[in-house]
């Protein structure tokens, strides 16, 4: 369990479109660029094994790629390596963050200063929803699924807790950065559910608030 005083005033960015983390749900990553496997070579030798996942945001006019102002450091939990020396990796959410400033330096990867002022509850215990209507929910899920030609394990998903099923779905749904983004920002369990929500009856509409897809 990390305290506020573990989380460091700097940390390597990872800045992947469409790649969510939460925290404490589980990422897995395929790591192989040259920049980011030396990247997590000097993660693991950190006490935290801390790496900062966050969505770029291009900027009109700007000179490469920006970031967004919130993104979710993930501590290193699990990996391997492959025979042509890659790495599969898992990262655990631990805490969302807000990038104050690009780091210079010689790394060939990206470095921010951090503030974790306003998500300590992201160090807490798990979060539960008391409004969480979950027949409705599952039963909305089951259209999208149906929807898109998507199967599951349906019997895992009734069964799993609040925060595991909205968290999960979250991550793993293909919805659009900035949409992830807006999941990542949601400052509660009860809030991200609802754009969840809104997201996938935004999708079943064609979206662009048409009639239902069948």
């Amino acid at each position: 369990m990390f305290k506020a005083s573990d989380l460091p005033e700097t940390i390597a960015v990872f800045p992947l479109p469409g790649a969510l983390l939460l925290p404490r749900s589980r990422l897995p990553l395929h790591i192989f660029e040259p920049r980011y496997l030396t990247m997590l070579d000097d993660a693991l030798k950190t006490p935290g094994r801390l790496i900062g996942m966050v969505q770029p945001n291009e900027v009109p006019g700007r000179e490469g790629t920006g970031l967004q102002t919130i993104g979710c450091a993930g501590r290193i939990t699990q990996f391997s390596e492959t025979e042509d020396h890659r790495y599969l990796i898992t990262l655990t959410g631990i805490s969302r963050f807000r990038v104050q400033k690009e780091v210079e330096g010689f790394q060939p990867y990206r470095r921010c200063e951090v503030s974790w002022d306003g998500f300590a509850r992201d160090l807490g215990p798990k979060e539960h929803d008391a409004c969480f209507d979950r027949p409705g929910f599952m039963g909305l899920l089951k259209r999208y699924f149906t929807a898109l030609d998507l199967s599951t394990d349906w019997e895992t998903l009734q069964d799993a807790d609040d925060e595991l099923l909205i968290n999960s779905l979250s991550m793993l749904l293909e919805f659009e950065p900035e949409d992830k983004q807006a999941l990542l920002e949601a400052p509660s369990l009860a809030t991200r559910r609802e754009t969840l929500i809104t997201l996938i009856e935004f999708a079943l509409r064609g979206g662009a608030g048409e009639d239902l897809m069948q």
